[in-house]
């Protein structure tokens, strides 16, 4: 199962969303240039600027204004890539090298400040004060989930509340800000956009904690991230949270030794101790619920293509193997 499919509803949109990505990416300063062609070109599911488009349609609106709305997601999610990048030391994302392991960290920190403080001018152009409200709010939580998920690092005791927090802050705040923001521009009343948005939080907790159970080998030859990754960052996501709940204590002792160490030598027998738990079954409940909490929220939107595909855009982010 791919994704691609799931944005057919919004093809055009989706093509006219690329050309102004490259038309406002544009900058003079060469390597900026040079970067951000480097990020474009890497692909990845575009899914945040689809899930603007496909809002936008389900919600009736008619207009082109989503297409700036969803460059501006799109620049966001982008700038936090690269700063998570640098923070994590990683060297692999969507299977090729990252463009800290290419350019250096300096150059990777600074075009994601680009990208934000161009995200900002382009809210701008929409002249929305609400617009302006609500993405400034989303990335500011989105920076206070880095922030605690810095301070959980290689924290073999982080419980599973604090694990959906960092979660909800870092991946769900900007699913949800661009969900509700294209029913607003849609004319949508207050409750439709907050349904909206609430549609948007859940898929991205959905859609996280799937990407969280696929580092451990759930996923396939595409999935574009080293096995691991999380446990060697210092990442304590919901399988090892899960299996460290329902192991004995003397069991747990060296799975939270290789948490805190980062210790990928250990992944196999971390691996064999999710699966002797049951842990993964649980990682995947969780995730579905959390697509069946989107798909209820879709309710009070009119049947039509646009929320069909959201429909299925929400089962997919758990049925994903890259």
């Amino acid at each position: 199962m791919t994704i691609q499919p799931l944005f057919q509803p919004v093809a055009d949109d989706m093509r006219a969303v690329d050309a102004l990505i490259r038309r406002r990416l544009n900058s003079d300063v060469v390597l900026i240039n040079t970067l951000g062609e480097y990020i474009i070109a890497s692909g990845g599911k575009r899914m945040r600027p689809a899930l603007v488009l496909l809002a936008a349609r389900a919600a009736g609106y008619e207009g082109e204004a989503h297409h700036l709305l969803a460059v501006i997601i799109e620049f966001i999610h982008t700038a936090t890539l690269l700063h998570d990048d640098v923070v994590d030391e990683s060297t692999l994302r969507r299977g090729q090298q990252t463009a800290n392991s290419v350019w250096g960290n300096d150059a990777s920190v600074l075009t994601g400040d680009f990208l934000y403080s161009r995200a900002f001018q382009l809210m701008v152009e929409l002249d929305s004060f609400e617009v302006m409200k609500v993405l400034a709010d989303a990335t500011n939580r989105i920076a206070e989930g880095e922030v605690l998920q810095l301070m959980h690092s290689h924290d073999p005791d982080l419980t599973e509340h604090d694990y959906m927090e960092v979660v909800d802050r870092k991946t769900a705040s900007l699913f949800s800000a661009g969900c509700r923001l294209a029913a607003g521009l849609a004319g949508c009343t207050s409750q439709q956009c907050q349904a909206m948005a609430d549609f948007g939080r859940h898929l991205g907790v959905a859609f996280q904690v799937t990407d969280d159970a696929l580092d451990y080998g759930h996923g396939d030859e595409t999935y574009g991230k080293n096995l691991g990754d999380d446990l060697a960052e210092g990442k304590t996501t919901l399988p090892l949270i899960c299996a460290l709940s329902r192991l004995g204590e003397a069991e747990s002792a060296p799975l939270k030794t290789a948490i805190r160490d980062g210790d990928l030598t250990a992944l196999d027998s971390i691996k064999k101790s999710i699966e002797s738990t049951d842990a993964m079954t649980y990682t995947f409940g969780r995730a579905n619920e959390e697509a069946q909490s989107a798909i209820n929220c879709l309710a009070g939107f009119p049947e039509s293509e646009a929320k069909t595909a959201l429909i299925s855009l929400a089962e997919f982010s758990v049925q994903r193997r890259s």
